[in-house]
């Protein structure tokens, strides 16, 4: 029913008949129900607010995205459920004019509770009427999903950016190293014309050197193979395994540094679907930085326990903790706290958990401490998962 014609009922409701009048009440109820239904029905939330900022009308998608109760926020200040808005709070209520509005833009927010979303909303002005003061509309979209996307598309490029440059840098570092190792069997061929005691010494010095060219040289691989979008080779396998595995490596360096490792695990951990190698070095990774964050000792705590959906393996350290500047950016490429850091190595951790279907999740406390907790997909969940979907076929 349009306006104009409900405006042609008003003018003539005293020349209609009742039973006219009430088929027209009747339409007009049904299309009110019909437009609230919509309202009700929609994705994007729609709000109405009023004189200084008052809700007046709330759909149910607009009640979800910023978790509130319309019947109860009637009336109220709507500013608390923008996290201030100040772009209410310099409206001239008394006007409806474009220009009093232009500088209500599309704008985004992050609401935390009850879980983390993205929304973009506009405002548009509801001009007044004889009846009715000016209204705001607000209309409210989810893009989450979207921001996400281009995050991940962000955090591609740079990776790109920073195998590109691995690449070069393994290449270039690649080549002194296979000529110092080519001289190094060199000298070690002309080191037999000299007498047993000198040739021992000098042999045992050129084994060292090789030994270390060949570990650089290692390393140089591993880090390439990190950088990397294979996917991990996974087999089931059991992260205490790993993690003592990785502890053992490093036992000589923790003693030296005087920091205390406790294991705490409980009394059955289950196995999950991983590559061995590439979780070696994320834990291998998490105890060196907990390391170098502790460096006149202390105590790093490992604390694996399964949930229903994750095995969760803890990494605890009494180091010097991380400024919440720097928390939001430990995982970004060259970003890096240390003074001989090169800022990839957290990057590389994330990368490995991700392509294993886990999360990696970072609390901290300057001169407090650091956690980092690593969730992995149970073996057991991923097929019960599958499982379903076929049923649900």
């Amino acid at each position: 029913m349009s306006s104009e014609f409900f405006d042609k009922v008003l003018e003539r409701i005293g020349k209609i008949d009742s039973a006219s009048l009430r088929n027209q009440l009747k339409r007009l109820s049904g299309e009110l129900s019909m437009m609230e239904t919509v309202f009700r029905s929609i994705q994007e939330g729609v709000i109405i607010v009023g004189h200084a900022g008052r809700l007046v009308y709330a759909n149910g998608a607009a009640e979800r995205l910023l978790s509130f109760d319309a019947s109860k926020m009637k009336g109220k200040p709507v500013i608390p459920l923008f996290g201030g808005a100040d772009w209410l709070e310099d409206v001239d209520w008394g006007k409806a004019s474009s220009s009093d509005w232009s500088h209500l833009l599309t704008r985004e927010i992050e609401v935390a509770y009850p879980e983390r979303r993205i929304l973009s909303f506009y405002a548009v002005p509801m001009p007044a009427t004889e009846d009715a003061a000016p209204n705001a509309l607000v209309i409210l979209r989810d893009v989450t999903l979207e921001r996400d996307r281009e995050a991940s598309a962000l955090e591609d490029e740079r990776l790109d950016a920073v195998k590109t440059l691995a690449a070069s840098v393994a290449h270039e570092i690649g080549n002194p190293l296979n000529a110092i190792g080519i001289h190094l069997q060199l000298l070690q061929r002309e080191l037999h014309g000299l007498e047993e005691s000198r040739r021992e010494q000098l042999e045992g010095l050129v084994d060292v050197a090789r030994a270390e060219v060949g570990r650089l040289d290692a390393i140089i691989t591993q880090f390439l193979q990190a950088l990397r979008h294979g996917k991990p080779s996974l087999e089931p396998g059991n992260v205490l395994t790993l993690i003592g595995e990785t502890l053992a490596t490093l036992r000589p360096e923790i003693e030296n540094r005087r920091i205390e490792v406790k294991v705490a695990s409980s009394s059955k951990i289950p196995n999950v679907l991983l590559d061995p190698g590439q979780i070696k070095q994320v834990f291998f990774n998490l105890v060196k930085n907990a390391m170098e964050a502790m460096p006149d000792g202390g105590s790093l705590e490992i604390a694996i326990s399964a949930g229903d959906a994750f095995l969760r393996i803890d990494f605890l350290d009494s180091g010097i903790g991380i400024s919440e500047e720097s928390l939001g950016r430990i995982f970004e490429p060259y970003h890096t706290t240390k003074e001989k850091g090169t800022g990839l190595g957290l990057m590389i951790v994330k990368r490995i958990v991700e392509a294993h279907g886990g999360q990696i999740e970072v609390s901290s406390r300057e001169g407090r401490g650091t956690r980092f907790r690593i969730l992995l997909p149970l073996a057991e969940r991923r097929i019960r998962k599958l499982t379903d979907i076929r049923r649900g076929i």
